[in-house]
């Protein structure tokens, strides 16, 4: 066996049986990447990973436009202009260029090429070892924050290995009975998930209550984790979006507060790794909503902001921040007129999830003012006469939910200039950004297993 695989899976003689596979993998990628340079003679304790998912460039430049200070005349700089260091690929390993979450989260965390769908497993099914795995292996704390249910695709490429994304019970399973050194992977999770983790036929919740780990429910008492290992799960599936959470829109930001916080005092002498998932910039963009979109894109800039300033406050700390892929391919100006109207998407106050149903709930024969008055209950500039007559009609139709979806998303699109061209995911590139020890690193284009890899020998170097 080669000497350099040798090294490092002689360095933990506690590695489960499980993982046996995975650790030849790593063995294999740390040598063959060992032309990875430390440029700088010191190297990171702590490594935050952070993912926007779906995040494409048109997403980021939206958001400057969206946060623009009309007041001003120059366009000011967001944290993402700030930390712009390069730009990633994200085919999967399928030969259809455009890869789902799965497929990407798996190529981020492992710095492997796998199937749409995958999670933690290779093209033949077989699991591959991810960076939170081997933080954990080298004594790291361990962490994941996501404001979709924390088994769901980018954070379970992290944690879990199953042929399907799908099998969402399985995989929370595997969250407590897939151990490191006799212990649960993760230290620390924040986000939802509740109908995953509390089921009829397991209760996993009461299990990690079990091994010590402190549980909260309700995101207004994050203050109430102020030790680890802890659990937090505020929702049956993924947590309501930004622009519908009134009492605390900025929900990744809260959970990432509470989750440096914690990591900052009660790591282990070894650092810690954590992953922080934007994941509804997605779910937004998926059901082309600009204005939920927008939301979603404010609390991940600010959960950045804050883990910026930690970062620069830790000087042992690497901040990496990218997307897993772009989704609807959102266009900043749409019907040929050369502008965007971002006064109108800040007076959208729902999403479209909020919206439509809103509207679907009326009879077919309701006034033009029932129509108007539904309409101002979410959005604050009025519908036309002939905006109004539509959703009428679309009331009437035998395709009620269908008419109505495409007209509501019509008229929003049309009055803020926005366009877009898919339900799904487009494949262009997506940028990267960076902070701290060894940013230089992920300078440049490069493919999204190559920012695995180079973080493999972040860690595999700090041995």
């Amino acid at each position: 066996m080669h000497k350099c695989l040798w090294r490092n899976l002689l360095k933990n003689n506690a590695i489960n049986k499980l993982f046996t596979i995975a650790a030849i993998t790593l063995g294999i990628t740390a040598c063959a990447n060992s032309n990875v340079k430390n440029d700088v003679n010191t190297l990171p304790k702590n490594i935050i990973f952070m993912i926007g998912d779906g995040m494409g460039v048109a997403h980021t430049t939206s958001y400057r436009y969206f946060a623009d200070d009309k007041a001003t005349k120059e366009v000011e700089r967001t944290v993402f202009d700030e930390l712009l260091v390069g730009t990633s690929s994200t085919y999967p390993d399928d030969n259809t260029y455009v890869t789902d979450s799965a497929a990407s989260a798996t190529a981020l965390s492992s710095g492997v090429k796998s199937y749409n769908g995958a999670i933690g497993v290779d093209v033949n099914k077989k699991p591959v070892l991810t960076l939170l795995e081997r933080a954990k292996q080298l004594g790291k704390t361990t962490g994941i924050v996501s404001s979709s249910q924390i088994n769901h695709a980018t954070p379970a490429s992290f944690i879990a290995h199953n042929e399907s994304r799908r099998n969402y019970n399985q995989i929370a399973d595997a969250y407590i009975d897939e151990k490191i050194n006799y212990a649960p992977k993760v230290d620390l999770m924040l986000g939802g998930g509740t109908s995953y983790f509390i089921r009829k036929d397991r209760n996993i919740v009461n299990e990690f209550k079990s091994l010590g780990y402190s549980y909260v429910d309700d995101l207004t008492k994050l203050n109430e984790l102020n030790t680890l290992p802890a659990l937090g799960l505020f929702a049956p599936v993924g947590l309501p979006f930004a622009v519908d959470s009134d009492a605390l829109p900025n929900r990744v930001e809260a959970m990432t507060k509470t989750a440096l916080n914690l990591l900052a005092t009660q790591s282990s002498d070894n650092g810690f790794f954590i992953m922080i998932e934007g994941s509804q910039i997605d779910w937004c963009a998926h059901g082309n909503d600009v204005a939920c979109a927008m939301g979603e894109l404010e609390d991940f800039a600010k959960a950045i902001e804050y883990a910026k300033q930690f970062t620069e406050e830790n000087g042992e700390t690497l901040l990496i921040i990218t997307a897993d892929h772009a989704t609807g391919g959102l266009s900043i100006g749409a019907n040929g007129t050369y502008d965007w109207k971002t006064d109108k998407v800040k007076q959208i106050n729902s999403s479209l999830a909020v919206i439509i149903p809103a509207f679907l709930s009326l009879e077919k024969d309701v006034t033009d003012k029932v129509i108007q008055s539904t309409w101002k209950k979410h959005v604050d500039f009025d519908l036309s006469a002939s905006q109004i007559e539509t959703l009428k009609s679309a009331l009437s139709s035998k395709l009620k939910k269908e008419k109505m979806t495409r007209e509501i998303k019509a008229i929003i699109n049309d009055t803020t200039l926005t366009g877009w061209t898919t339900g799904g995911h487009t494949a262009g590139d997506v940028q990267v950004f960076a902070s701290g020890v060894n940013s230089h690193l992920f300078n440049g284009q490069q493919d999204n297993t190559d920012i695995a890899k180079k973080l493999f020998k972040q860690l595999n170097s700090a041995q």
